[in-house]
């Protein structure tokens, strides 16, 4: 049950470095504990995803890196947050000639638009599905349990627009700060409730590899995945370093006669270039979502190995 899809979009930067508090004009506040996260389902490549050897190549930017793009802009009006308080994040897409917010668009994945926040350091991940407001303003609570530099990125298709559009935004998190350990490949993670998920598989870069992850709980298969957002799957996808995004899910779908509901989800992939890339594996089990994270190191002897912790959070819808 392998996909068409590929990971084709990634660039490089430099992750922000903190002192012992992280702190916005003159606040200063303390981390909170970690909690907080969404949901159904079709398969548009957004622009920096179009074309695997241009994205590879720099013809095309990648998704998320830009708060604006292709005749849209992100309007973050909650550009900070304090650590461990729930804050509703509100935000507008504009079009960029008018600046007027858009306040149409085509489902997608069952969802007119998926919000993704994402801490710097790749430890603490949501995947959140707002509400908009009829003058187009977007809105959804989180909480975010640790002080720091995040990134959020709004992925949508406005409607009538033949493309997905990926925009992102810094998002500041206010607290003390606590700097964590540098992200060691990690192939295994293991969630409460006795879920564990193994990633087996790796990536050359430039070329397409099969990435294949296996969901068992308590040592046993699970053989009952529930849709979520129209397939058995959902994974993303971020390069450490500029948080450069892809959103990406199976090819197959529940109910299409080839796809089973578990124990394995598989995905084809294709990394621009060597480097270090955080994935996040979104499953459906009894009613509940559940996030299983990894980190693939690709090219110059890179894999996955071991388990690795993050602050994935609930599923808010």
């Amino acid at each position: 049950m392998n996909t068409g899809l590929k990971i084709t979009a990634f660039a490089a930067a430099v992750a922000a470095t903190f002192g012992t508090t992280y702190a916005v004009g003159a606040s200063v506040d303390t981390v909170g504990k970690p909690v907080a996260h969404s949901e159904d389902h079709g398969d548009q490549p957004t622009k920096g995803e179009r074309g695997e050897k241009g994205a590879a190549d720099g013809d095309h930017t990648p998704g998320g890196l830009q708060i604006a793009a292709d005749g849209y802009a992100l309007d973050l009006r909650t550009p900070r947050a304090e650590a461990g308080d729930r804050t509703d994040l509100r935000f507008r897409i504009l079009k960029s000639d008018s600046g007027r917010a858009v306040t149409a668009y085509a489902r997608d994945h069952g969802k007119e638009l998926h919000l993704i926040v994402a801490s710097r350091d790749l430890t603490t991940y949501r995947h959140l599905h707002p509400t908009r407001s009829a003058d187009g303003t977007w809105s959804v609570p989180a909480t975010l349990p640790k002080a720091g530099d995040y990134r959020v990125f709004a992925d949508f298709r406005p409607e009538r627009a033949k493309e997905k559009v990926t925009l992102g935004a810094d998002l500041a998190v206010t607290g003390a700060y606590a700097p964590a350990p540098t992200l060691a490949p990690a192939a295994t993670a293991k969630l409460p409730g006795g879920y564990e998920v193994r990633l087996d598989g790796a990536l050359t870069p430039g070329e397409p590899g099969e990435l294949t992850l296996r969901v068992t709980r308590r040592g046993k298969p699970v053989t009952d995945l529930q849709p979520y957002l129209g397939a058995y799957g959902h994974l993303v996808a971020l390069r450490s370093g500029d948080l450069a995004y892809l959103h990406v899910h199976p090819g197959g779908e529940p109910g299409d006669a080839g796809t089973e509901p578990g124990p394995e989800v598989s995905f084809t992939a294709t990394a621009p270039s060597t480097g270090t890339y955080r994935l996040f594996l979104d499953f459906r089990h009894e009613g509940k979502v559940r996030t299983a994270p990894f980190t693939l190191r690709v090219g110059e002897g890179g894999g996955a190995a071991h388990e690795t912790p993050t602050d994935g959070g609930s599923h808010g819808h």
